[in-house]
């Protein structure tokens, strides 16, 4: 892949720049920061984007340590906000590192400290050199809950000598819908390898709950039927969050409003938002708590989404105002908080159009329709679009296949016969 390598060398200033300006990311993004000692036992290498994709895997990483008590996993991501979220699940057996840069002699260093007995790419995540130096080591690659909209297709045909010698190094892949599944055999994946279609934003949740003394100290300042979520929100959906949450708040002043950003490091930028909207707030990384007369609070902090899910008895799902693809419906679900949504919902489209469908969800495009749903969405419709939320979701379920085909060829590759067994306690351990 020549082309591909020199485009690496034209980078590589740009790169160099960066880490620089980095420091604390520098190590690891150059593939060290490994083990002293690689630990005993299999060890699996999971790579996902960010939190949306590493959220995704976090049912198969949990059966994987579930089925083989013996196993580890580095999972590596792109991004510091990734790190922590995989840090804040506080797993056993996980080590968590920013990705090494996908030049040779970086991944080289990587793997000579963790020697991973398999890669795991998850989503999109396709990096030619990666893939290449763990196919030269005879490991095998997988890819699951792959996705390949028409347009990337259509760019990754244009590169034939780069993506056909990528994919005809992937052992197994395993799409997230026909259409990707589809796209990846026409651009020159072995269609035996093409394993069943698994969602694995659908496939499995984890159980997870809020902390019992956080949520003690909090249930109090929001009731939950007077609380809205904005969950997972992008540049440009705060402005019209908090425009519909205000004309609603002026009619009921009892109305609360959560705002966790997608990236807490826009906390600054978000006050500003706030503030020119009129309201006052207070910020969760001071540990300010909010008074009567303190109407948002600013969620700033990673890893406390499931006790914001726990006090809002209706939650706006983020990136579906602006065009990122909305987060995910399933975490707020499980936790009984009714939901709404903008129009950009593709990375869970068909979910959506079911919720819906079924009156689980409700669509709004503008500060408008976000007011008109506040006002309008008591205590007792919300609990009926959260329940028919969870009837939904449990239906679109068990219409699934799960994660024993991703599982099972896993086990297959790596000679490890017990990750095709379920554990004994693995339906209580994960919902």
């Amino acid at each position: 892949m020549p082309p591909y390598r020199l485009l690496l060398t034209l980078a590589a200033p740009v790169v160099a720049l960066r880490l620089l300006r980095e420091p604390d990311a520098r190590a690891e993004r150059l593939g060290g920061n490994g083990p002293a000692d690689r630990p005993p036992g299999p060890l699996f290498w999971l790579h996902g984007a960010s939190n949306g994709e590493l959220a995704s895997a976090r049912g198969l990483i949990e059966r994987i340590l579930a089925r083989l008590p013996d196993a580890r996993l580095v999972v590596t991501c792109n991004t510091e906000t990734g790190r922590a979220l995989v840090a804040g699940w506080g797993l056993d057996r996980v080590a968590v590192r920013l990705a090494p840069l996908d030049y040779r002699p970086t991944l080289r260093r990587f793997l000579a400290a963790w020697r991973p007995d398999a890669l795991i790419l998850v989503e999109s995540e396709l990096w030619p050199n990666r893939i290449a130096e763990m196919a030269r080591l005879g490991r095998p690659v997988l890819v699951v809950g792959a996705r390949l909209s028409r347009k990337s297709a259509a760019r990754w045909a244009r590169l034939p000598g780069l993506i056909r010698p990528m994919l005809a190094r992937v052992a197994f892949l395993s799409a997230q819908d026909a259409a990707s599944r589809d796209r990846f055999i026409a651009l020159g994946l072995d269609a035996p390898r093409a394993g069943p279609v698994v969602d694995l934003k659908s496939a499995d949740l984890p159980a997870t709950d809020a902390d019992p003394a956080a949520l003690a100290r909090l249930a109090p300042l929001f009731p939950r039927a007077k609380t809205v979520l904005a969950a997972s929100t992008h540049e440009g959906e705060e402005r019209v969050v908090l425009a519909g949450f205000a004309r609603a708040h002026a009619t009921d002043p009892d109305l609360r409003l959560i705002l966790a950003p997608r990236h807490p490091r826009r906390a600054p930028e978000i006050a500003d938002e706030i503030a020119r909207s009129g309201l006052a707030h207070a910020p969760r990384s001071t540990g300010e708590l909010p008074g009567p007369d303190t109407p948002v609070y600013l969620a700033d902090t990673m890893g406390e989404m499931a006790l914001w899910y726990r006090r809002a008895g209706l939650t706006f799902v983020g990136g579906s105002l602006v065009d990122k693809g909305g987060h995910t419906p399933f975490e707020p679900a499980a936790h009984g908080s009714a939901l709404l949504h903008g129009p950009h919902v593709a990375n869970f489209a068909r979910v959506f159009a079911a919720l819906d469908a079924a009156g689980a969800a409700r669509e709004v495009d503008g500060a408008d329709a976000i007011a008109a749903a506040l006002s309008s969405l008591d205590a007792e419709a919300q609990a009926a679009m959260a329940g028919r939320a969870r009837e939904v979701i449990a239906e679109l379920r068990a219409a699934g296949t799960g994660l024993d085909p991703i599982l099972q060829e896993l086990a297959r590759l790596t000679g490890e016969p017990a990750l095709a067994t379920p554990a004994s306690d693995e339906s209580s351990a994960h919902g």
